[in-house]
């Protein structure tokens, strides 16, 4: 089967994001795309449903922020909340 070289754009965060994700399913990012466009020849569309999000771009945003946050190292961990509390000072 002849390949050929396919270039695209992407956010880089997100392709940053994917490819650490392909990488725990033991994967490329080449892979990972040829896998997508298989299943979309299959099925006559897309390989999954399109649709709007449930939540609103705010809560989205905070979601996002808040993933970043925990895959931070640099990120100070509490055992509890009480421990979190107590480092606020309140």
């Amino acid at each position: 089967m002849a390949t050929v070289q396919t270039q695209i754009r992407i956010d880089e965060d997100l392709k940053k994001q994917a490819v650490e994700l392909f990488s725990q399913l033991g994967i490329d990012m080449s892979s990972a795309v040829n896998m997508f466009l298989r299943q979309a020849v299959m099925r006559g569309g897309l390989p999954f449903s399109v649709e709007l999000p449930k939540y609103k771009p705010e809560v989205i945003e905070a979601m996002e922020e808040a993933k970043r946050i925990s895959r931070d190292p640099n990120t100070k961990k509490y055992d509890s909340f009480s421990d979190a509390m107590e480092d606020l000072d309140i």
